[in-house]
């Protein structure tokens, strides 16, 4: 199980992070959120593990801003959070591959329970996973879980990151759901002290349970 800590922006608490050993680090480039990291200390990820993939979040961003911020941030992964088409990600993708062959395209999709999973047959064939979240205006950080039970509607064999509201209370659930496709699981707001700051302990427990799935 990966395991991927969104939301990322305080120098000393990216540098206790990275002693966790996520294989995932999110920063998030959208300008409305609380986390937004644009602008922050750069320095501090050149030490990091190579392991861990530094994922830039953006939500309707032109393609040109997130070659940039890719550079400037030597971003491994995208992940996409707004309305962005597969004919959007599909430009992006042959984009990103004009500065690295090895960047992952992550699309978010917001989840309810009227959601229809047959919509995302589009995306397959240009993104590498999918990232299931609570359906909200707010484009995720809601603290809140969508029902996991829809997810038995999900027919394809695309990989996903599990997201939404999930909390140390919900990891040995996770179990529960035995499926091969489920490849992370993305933990960000419930594990806060405050906007864009984790609680390290709180995260480090979390590690210990998901390591064990």
């Amino acid at each position: 199980m990966k395991i991927k800590v969104c939301g990322m922006r305080d120098q000393a608490n990216i540098k206790a992070l990275a002693e966790l050993s996520p294989d995932y680090m999110g920063l998030i480039f959208y300008p409305e959120s609380k986390r937004f990291a644009d602008g922050m200390d750069r320095s501090v990820l050149e030490g990091l593990l190579p392991d861990i993939k530094i994922t830039g979040v953006f939500v309707n961003e032109s393609p040109n801003l997130i070659i940039s911020r890719v550079k400037e941030y030597h971003l491994q992964a995208i992940q996409l959070h707004g309305q962005e088409s597969p004919e959007y990600c599909e430009r992006l993708k042959h984009a990103l591959h004009t500065v690295s062959t090895g960047i992952e395209l992550i699309k978010a999709i917001g989840i309810d329970d009227d959601f229809k999973f047959n919509t995302l047959s589009e995306y397959e064939k240009v993104i590498d996973f999918f990232l299931f979240d609570t359906k909200s205006p707010d484009h995720g950080g809601t603290g809140r879980k969508f029902n996991w039970d829809t997810l038995t509607n999900y027919i394809s064999a695309k990989p996903y990151f599990l997201s939404g509201g999930i909390g140390l209370d919900d990891l040995h659930e996770i179990k529960k759901l035995s499926d091969e496709r489920l490849y992370a699981v993305d933990l960000n707001s419930r594990f806060e002290i405050r906007p864009a700051f984790k609680d390290m302990e709180q995260l480090s427990r979390a590690f210990e349970i998901l390591k064990t799935l």
